[in-house]
Formats: C-alpha cells, sequence, structure tokens
C-alpha cells in the first residue's frame, strides 16, 4: 500500500514470518460456506505435512458446520493465492508453496452450505 506523507515513513510492519517463532499464518476461505463470514486464520508450521494440516487443523475448526462431515477432500477444488492448486498431501505446506500469509480456497462440489443456502 502506497503512503503519502509529508515526512520520512519508517513504520516496520510486525506480521512478518520472523515475529512467529518458527511458525507461519495461513488464511483459508471456503467456499458457498458464509457461516464463516471470512477466511479463517491459522498458525501453522511450515513443515507440518498437508495431510496433518486438514485432520488436525482445519476439520476440527470447522467442525460446527453441518457440511463438514461430508467433504470428499481428494474432490475438493483448491486455490493456492488465486491460482489452481493441487496439494501433495504427504509434504509439508512449504513443500506445497503454502508459505506466510498464503490464501487456500477450499471448494467443496454439491455441498454448498446449509440446505444448499451457501450459509
Amino acid at each position: 500500500m502506497t503512503v503519502n506523507s509529508i515526512g520520512e515513513y519508517t513504520a516496520t510492519p510486525r506480521d512478518v514470518q520472523a515475529n512467529f517463532n518458527g511458525m507461519q499464518l495461513l488464511y483459508l476461505y471456503w467456499e458457498e460456506h458464509l457461516m464463516y463470514c471470512s477466511a479463517l486464520a491459522f498458525l501453522v508450521a511450515p513443515g507440518m505435512p498437508f495431510a496433518e494440516f486438514l485432520e488436525q487443523v482445519l476439520k476440527p475448526a470447522i467442525h460446527a458446520h453441518p457440511d463438514s462431515a461430508k467433504i470428499d477432500f481428494s474432490q475438493a477444488l483448491w486455490q493456492l493465492n488465486d491460482q489452481p492448486f493441487t496439494p501433495d498431501y504427504a509434504a509439508s505446506l512449504e513443500a506445497n508453496g503454502i508459505d506466510h500469509k498464503s490464501m487456500l480456497r477450499l471448494n467443496t462440489p454439491g455441498l454448498n452450505g446449509i440446505q444448499g443456502s451457501c450459509s
């Protein structure tokens, strides 16, 4: 973001990965499920396998939604930072190209929220 200033602007971002003690932020948006009104934010280890992220982090986070039990992750459509993405479930987040403050989008074909309402 550009800044117009009458003097030198020397702000230092505080959300750089170096400030997260070896962890990183990961954002995930589950399309057509507006019960979660925005992307979810997770603090994760870069070395965590993608499959472990799904089982230990994502599934518990979305458990309250009725569609969560119906997700077939092998049929899910993914985007990473607005680009089509096919995860390697055995590889780490880092090896999958998921870095600090990446945005994952999850599309679950056939699951369109509570009674098809996108909520």
